[in-house]
């Protein structure tokens, strides 16, 4: 018993030692890979995006997204399914945390790798960083006391994405009472915050084509405290001399349960709502400026009361896409709502993607790739 008992103990102190030799082993080799430099995505020769329609876009939402291939796989699929454009959000929060500090590590991949698949890239810029704003305020909130720090950053960008990047698009749905920092919507004073950047942005960058923001397409009513009617904020904006500080007009244009084919109507929010902006920049003068859809879309969700069937959703995407290159001369794209998030949303949102955070393509991505390279529809053609 006693010499069972010895063996047993040296049997175990073994083993254990074992044991702790392996596991400091396995910390010298983690030691040893994190000294290592992390993975490198080749950018890899120029790409060419083959397209039957050079207008097709989407929206990306790339600002959160942190891995390096995950990025180039997204940019990759856009130009997979044929669209030469896309809109991407870039924060001025995350990319200036520090006033005159800033960190460009983002944005140059992003930017890069885009570049390399042959996309154009309309740039989005908002999101205010705290030392810009008063406390406890959203980062939606920008007064007039920090309209140059914006316009600087704006200016910083243009300047360093010269030749990359030639299209800035200025804030965001300002006639929301929420994209305003929860104030009420100022047209004034976004046309002040819009001249301001304009002229900074023009400075830095002649060549750069700014953008009047998007406006949220609403039927506020006067005097409402959470929005205002886009076609009343956009006059208001024109009135202040707004006309002199944008080369090209960013157009959000949903479609909700209505088809792309549904006319226009100043009561009504549909897809065809995008030509009443026009007709009201052609009659305060600008007729010879383009604009650009940088959000819309159709979305599927089977529970949300503002979608549409999936098959519907198949047909008036691709309806939209014709309808702007055949009737819109004056579109130069047309970007929709979203192609991909990096995680799910667990809303309806989830119903605008194109893509899967994993990568699946959904019909809708299938459909608008075979539309755009003149292949048989999978999808559309199946259903009588």
């Amino acid at each position: 018993m006693r010499i069972a008992q010895h063996l047993s103990g040296r049997s175990l102190g073994g083993r254990v030692a074992q044991v702790f030799l392996r596991l400091a082993v396995l910390l010298a080799l983690v030691g040893m890979l994190n000294k290592l430099p992390k993975r490198l995505v080749v950018y890899g020769p120029p790409q060419t995006v083959e397209t039957t329609n050079p207008i097709i876009g989407v929206h990306t939402r790339l600002t959160d997204e942190v891995d390096d291939w995950k990025i180039q796989r997204t940019l990759q699929m856009v130009r997979e399914m044929g669209s030469p454009w896309i809109v991407e959000y870039f924060p001025w929060g995350y990319y200036e945390p520090q006033e005159g500090r800033y960190q460009w590590g983002h944005p140059d991949t992003v930017i890069n790798h885009a570049v390399a698949q042959g996309l154009t890239v309309i740039a989005r810029i908002d999101f205010v960083p705290e030392w810009a704003r008063p406390p406890e305020t959203t980062y939606r909130h920008l007064d007039r006391d920090h309209y140059d720090d914006y316009a600087d950053f704006v200016a910083a960008f243009v300047e360093r994405y010269r030749g990359r990047v030639e299209h800035v698009v200025i804030w965001n749905e300002p006639n929301l009472s929420f994209e305003w920092g929860y104030r009420l919507p100022d047209p004034e004073a976004y046309t002040e915050l819009l001249c301001t950047a304009y002229r900074s942005a023009k400075a830095a960058n002649p060549d750069v084509q700014v953008l009047a923001a998007g406006l949220a397409p609403t039927l506020a009513p006067p005097g409402s405290e959470w929005g205002m009617d886009d076609l009343v904020f956009l006059q208001r904006m024109y009135d202040a001399g707004a006309a002199a500080c944008f080369d090209g007009m960013a157009i959000h244009a949903y479609g909700l349960t209505f088809p792309p084919d549904d006319p226009a109507d100043p009561q009504e929010i549909n897809f065809s709502r995008a030509e009443l902006i026009r007709d009201l920049m052609v009659r305060n003068g600008d007729a010879a400026k383009p604009a650009f859809i940088t959000e819309g879309g159709w979305n599927d969700n089977p529970r949300w009361t503002k979608a549409v069937s999936p098959y519907l959703r198949l047909e008036y995407t691709i309806r939209a896409y014709e309808k702007a290159r055949e009737e819109w001369a004056w579109a130069e794209a047309v970007c929709l709502w979203a192609f991909r998030y990096p995680w799910p949303q667990r809303t309806y949102q989830d119903s605008y993607s194109f893509v899967t955070p994993e990568f699946i393509p959904k019909p809708i991505y299938l459909e608008t790739r075979n539309y755009a390279l003149g292949l048989p529809f999978e999808f559309l053609e199946s259903v009588p």
